[in-house]
């Protein structure tokens, strides 16, 4: 069975599992272009990551809760794939180093943006295994392949999903996966744009990674 919700409702819910997998890309900067183990969270902030193409392998995606750099819990959507090919993959932050305590000047607010895997060789582009998103908002065109919407969160399988560690902010303790979710054998996206506020992966190799700093304001990947 094969599902395509296009550019309905269905995609805000059902896409906010895909690529905030780019994120990652920033642990990868110095390995350039070699798979790694990796794990990604801008100090409680949110970023921004657009892909051409999202391609992945047993996805599943269930509720959780992460943190904001005050403390304060962040409701989000947990996405799971047990591997995953990335074609144009961009992924942007924005910082101010005015907020680092004792710097004796005053900086502009500078723009962090990573690209990788922008080619039409899908050798070329960017691949992920046990990949893990938290993010907030997603929007893209999507095709679900076996997919069980409403599924009990807690009978998920895949070695992503298993490999979740999830607990809430102040805790140390797992929540368990409890409640409402969704899973799909296949899932193809397009024209992806999202919200992320965390990413890993077991291994994330960046093909063609390229890594530039902006003062100038915008360059944001959307």
């Amino acid at each position: 069975m094969s599902q395509t919700y296009g550019k309905t409702r269905w995609k805000r819910f059902a896409l906010v599992m895909v690529p905030g997998i780019a994120a990652t890309a920033a642990v990868g900067v110095a390995m350039a272009n070699n798979a790694l183990a990796a794990s990604f969270s801008v100090s409680g902030q949110s970023f921004k990551v657009t892909t051409q193409e999202l391609h992945g392998k047993n996805f599943a995606q269930f509720g959780s809760i992460d943190a904001e750099a005050n403390g304060t819990p962040h409701p989000i959507a947990v996405s799971a794939f047990d591997s995953a090919t990335i074609k144009g993959l961009c992924q942007s932050v924005v910082t101010d180093p005015n907020i680092i305590p004792g710097l004796p000047w005053k900086l502009p607010k500078i723009t962090l943006r990573l690209e990788a895997g922008y080619s039409d060789d899908v050798a070329k582009q960017v691949s992920a295994k046990n990949l893990l998103i938290d993010l907030d908002q997603l929007n893209a065109d999507a095709e679900f392949t076996n997919i069980n919407i409403g599924q009990d969160a807690a009978t998920l399988k895949g070695t992503a999903t298993e490999n979740w560690k999830g607990a809430l902010p102040g805790s140390t303790k797992p929540t368990g996966k409890v409640g409402f979710a969704q899973a799909a054998e296949k899932a193809d996206l397009y024209n992806v744009q999202q919200t992320a506020w965390a990413t890993s992966a077991g291994t994330f190799t960046l093909n063609g990674l390229k890594l530039n700093l902006h003062t100038d304001g915008g360059h944001e990947c959307y």
